[in-house]
């Protein structure tokens, strides 16, 4: 039976208030397509004339335009209460529960209470898991591997030895953890590989999109910080470390031994070489290419990646050097002529 629940049952799971009348609210939706029993929200002004015509039967809004509507749950930040109210309607993934006969599990490892371990799981030797973890099937934990509690790793997922996971992380499809730094050199004899043996350690609450790798250090650790979340199809190379609280968007490409701050946010498709140096509270704009390191609460854009307002400049006058350039090829022109002319004067 699909999750259903009043309006004052809602505003008292938020800490808010409610106006109007006590319906049953029976999903989300947005205010555009909202039926009479969904619930939809306004955080953006952009939308505000949307109001006047939605079919919601209650809305999340702040007290400024609460007005505007019947039924209503008042919220001081109604985007963060609606992201509250979709974790109450979520449904659980998944179906199976236990741990799985079809599973291959090495005897020397060790499961936690209350894991649910799906059929064609492979858990290697030496692995820990902890309590209340669920892997799905297609998953592959290596030698060493240990995971805190409350990890949820989805189909094909991949850890390779020694890599750690620590409480309530989730990996979405595909994700790779410790699969080898990108090490090789050339020398006089060929290309010589150079082996990885060090670590990948994710911190408490990270999130991880799907199909994302995260190598493992050539030496020492590859280190993901608590509660950074990173988008799908995003490459991480060895010994990178990333700090707390980052949002890395997709398609974005660190380079070993590259070091990002708390706080920073890597929007889609960034690339960034290795051996830098990132600092706290920076943002860097879609496709920015970062050559050089970054101070604290720099914001920037472009590629080679540049100061935030210097980009927007030069964006501004991108289109206008065709332009230019025939105004200034006109100009030498002329001049060359009135120099032409100067000298047969002589």
């Amino acid at each position: 039976m699909a999750k259903q629940f009043t309006l004052a049952e809602i505003a008292d799971f938020l800490g808010e208030r409610y106006q109007g009348e006590n319906i049953t609210v029976t999903g989300l939706n947005t205010l555009e397509e909202a039926q009479g029993s969904e619930l939809s929200f306004l955080a953006n002004p952009k939308y505000i004339k949307q109001i006047a015509t939605t079919k919601a039967g209650a809305v999340i809004l702040h007290p400024d335009h609460a007005k505007d509507v019947k039924n209503a749950i008042i919220s001081e930040n109604p985007y963060f209460s609606f992201a509250r109210c979709m974790g109450l309607f979520a449904e659980k993934e998944g179906f199976f529960e236990g741990i799985s006969e079809f599973a291959s599990i090495h005897p020397s490892a060790t499961i936690g209470e209350n894991c649910t371990v799906y059929p064609f799981v492979v858990i290697g030797s030496n692995a820990k898991i902890g309590d209340n973890c669920t892997l799905f099937s297609g998953v592959y934990i290596g030698e060493y591997c240990e995971l805190g509690e409350n990890c949820t790793l989805t189909p094909n997922c991949v850890l390779m030895s020694h890599t750690h996971l620590g409480d309530n992380c989730y990996l979405q499809p595909g994700v790779v953890l410790g699969g080898e730094g990108f090490g090789f050199v050339r020398t006089d004899f060929g290309v010589q590989k150079i082996p990885q043996i060090g670590t990948v350690m994710i911190a408490d609450n990270v999130e991880i999109g799907a199909n994302t790798t995260i190598d493992r250090a050539a030496l020492s650790k590859t280190s993901i910080a608590k509660n950074t979340c990173i988008d799908n199809l995003v490459q991480i190379g060895h010994n990178v470390q990333v700090g707390e609280e980052c949002f890395i968007v997709s398609q974005v490409g660190i380079a070993g031994s590259t070091k990002v701050g708390n706080k920073c946010t890597l929007a889609g498709q960034v690339g960034i070489s290795g051996h830098l140096h990132i600092a706290d509270n920076v943002t860097i704009g879609p496709q920015g290419g970062v050559i050089k390191d970054l101070a604290e609460n720099s914001v920037v854009s472009g590629s080679p990646a540049m100061e935030y307002n210097t980009y927007m400049r030069h964006s501004l006058l991108q289109p206008k050097i065709p332009e230019l350039f025939k105004r200034v090829s006109a100009l030498e022109k002329q001049i060359a002529k009135l120099e032409q002319e100067r000298d047969s004067q002589k």
